[in-house]
Order: C-alpha cells, then structure tokens, then sequence
C-alpha cells in the first residue's frame, strides 16, 4: 500500500471546520521507523488521541500502513505507521522492507523511533545509514519510553543518538524525547513535527482519524487479541483475514448489529492448538476482547465469528501471501 497513491488534491481540500484554506497552514506526511517495539505505534496513538494502530509487547506486529490523521488548527500531520525495519529471513520479511522504503520516498517528515531504556545498536545503525540516502527528507529522532529511564540514561541516549547520525553523514532537523505512555512532550512532539510540514490545506476532513478501511483494522484488533500472552512462535505465524462484515438483515434500525466473520490463519496444527486453548477457551477470550474492541470502533454492537485455521509455511509462499492481502 503506497501512502499517497491515493493522496486526496489539496484543491479540493478544506479545513476541519469547512473554510477556505487558512494562510500559513501546513499539512503533509510523517512515518515513524525504528526497529520492531521501539514504540512506533504507541507514539501513533498518543499523538491522535485514539487507537488507531495495534500496539504489542512483541515486535513485528504492524503488518498494514495505518495512517493516523492529527488535526490541529495551524496543521494537519497524517502519519502512516510502517512495520520494523529488519533483516529479513522470509519473502514476508522481504515484503515489509520493501513497504518501509517505499513509505520512505513518499513522505515530508522521516521519524526514526529509538527507545530510552536500550542503547544505540547494531539494528538502529543499520537503519540510519538506510536514512542516509534519503537526503532531501528532513529527519527526526524520537527518543521513546522517556519514563522508563532516569535523567543521565535519558542524557547519555540523546547524546549517542546525535553521534550516530554524525557517523552515518546526516543531521538531524529535531531531536524529541517523549513518553507516549505518560504522555510527557507528546504535545511537542506534534508541534516540532508539524512546523516541518510544507505549507497546504488540511488533505483530509476534520472528523477523520484514519482512512484504513475498517475490515483492515478490525482485522488488525483480531490479531492484538490473538498475539495476547502467547507463546513467542506464534507473531510472525498468525495472519487475520475478515471474510465478512455486513449488517444483520431484519434489525430494527435502533438496535442494529454487524456480522463480522474473520479467519485466524497459522502455519502448523500446534500453533493452531494454542490459538483456540483448552476447549476453546483461549479462542472464547480471544473473541470477546476483540469484539469490545471493534465495536469501540465501530460504534455499533457486533458478532463476531472467528475459525482458525492452518495455511502451511503461508510467510514463505508467494502464491498465500497474496491470498491473505501482503
């Protein structure tokens, strides 16, 4: 998914309260990088206000670009949340770098996400030398999880995120520290990020916090659900693909419900065990936190049907790897 193939023309454009375009205004693209759990998703979060992209203790859970859109008075910062950069080990992993680049070239704004509480390593090097080539873009380091340090760890992270990128041959236009969880410097952040924009009017409308389809981001709160308290094996083997969403037919419009069938797709029949537990009981835990969720979502009761199923070695054929959307 390319973040701006579908880029709405800035002159059909408006701002959030249906004016003409505000002189001064500035709105663009910003995408957060870093290794897998370096916090991408929770900044994500905490910028827009709402959840719009899942978050995990566990990396490599962001499969799909989810855009969140910030609307502020002088700006409007859409912000398209890409997987972890890594090395990859599978046609999957293959995918997910191709997407990152690609995301990487489309932008205004380039994020790289580095967490306070691990030092600077080989992965974020990597990383950095990547954002090397990509000059014209300005870059910004996020120092992530600032609560989780005290304040000479916090100094001594600033200090050798400013010298990698002096090794890799660039400089940063901004560096932040902010803690997304406790919410410190979340507002700056969103400032300093903001005032890099070019100028333009607002790209999308004011209500708007994300234009993910909803079948992908239900989807995506399925698969939070599913990779709760799991075995380590099961993240990079769980796929989610929503067969149907429709509205129940014969409801009262006051009381109506949506019909949301989605399959769990694994790679081996163990896996395929510890997804539905005991009698089904994990696969029972699994449906009633996911649909709170998606009816969080949604704004409207759900009944949610989930089957699991076993897709042999799906990450490393081409052929499944279309059928479950990558």
């Amino acid at each position: 998914m390319h973040p701006m193939s579908d880029r709405p023309n800035p002159a059909d454009a408006f701002d959030p309260a249906g004016r003409t375009h505000v002189r001064g205004h500035r709105s663009g693209f910003a995408c957060f990088v870093g290794r897998p759990n370096a916090g991408k998703s929770t900044l994500t979060n905490a910028l827009v206000g709402t959840k719009v992209a899942i978050t995990s203790g566990r990396p490599q859970t962001t499969r799909h670009t989810v855009r969140g859109i910030v609307h502020r008075p002088d700006a409007q910062l859409v912000l398209v949340d890409t997987p972890g950069l890594h090395k990859p080990r599978t046609l999957l992993g293959q995918r997910l770098n191709d997407l990152v680049r690609t995301t990487w070239a489309e932008v205004d704004i380039i994020g790289f996400c580095l967490p306070a509480d691990q030092k600077v390593g080989p992965g974020d090097r990597f990383i950095a030398k990547e954002l090397a080539e990509v000059r014209k873009t300005p870059k910004v380091a996020i120092v992530t999880k600032t609560d989780l340090v005290d304040k000479k760890t916090l100094a001594e992270q600033l200090l050798a995120v400013q010298r990698m990128a002096a090794d890799s041959g660039f400089e940063w236009a901004e560096i932040i520290p902010v803690s997304a969880v406790s919410g410190d410097q979340v507002e700056l952040a969103a400032d300093l990020l903001a005032g890099l924009l070019p100028e333009g009017p607002p790209l999308y409308p004011g209500g708007e916090l994300t234009d993910e389809p909803e079948q992908i981001m239900a989807a995506e709160l399925i698969r939070e659900a599913a990779l709760e308290g799991v075995r380590d094996e099961l993240p990079h083997s769980l796929a989610v693909v929503i067969e149907e969403m429709i509205p129940r037919e014969d409801r009262p419009a006051d009381k109506p419900l949506l019909d949301v069938h989605a399959y769990l797709y694994v790679e081996r029949p163990s896996q395929k065990a510890i997804v539905i537990g005991a009698k089904g009981s994990r696969l029972k835990d699994v449906g009633t936190r996911a649909r709170r969720q998606i009816e969080a979502l949604l704004g409207t009761p759900v009944y949610l049907d989930l089957h699991v199923k076993v897709a042999k070695d799906w990450q490393r054929d081409p052929k499944q790897l279309r059928r479950l959307g990558f």
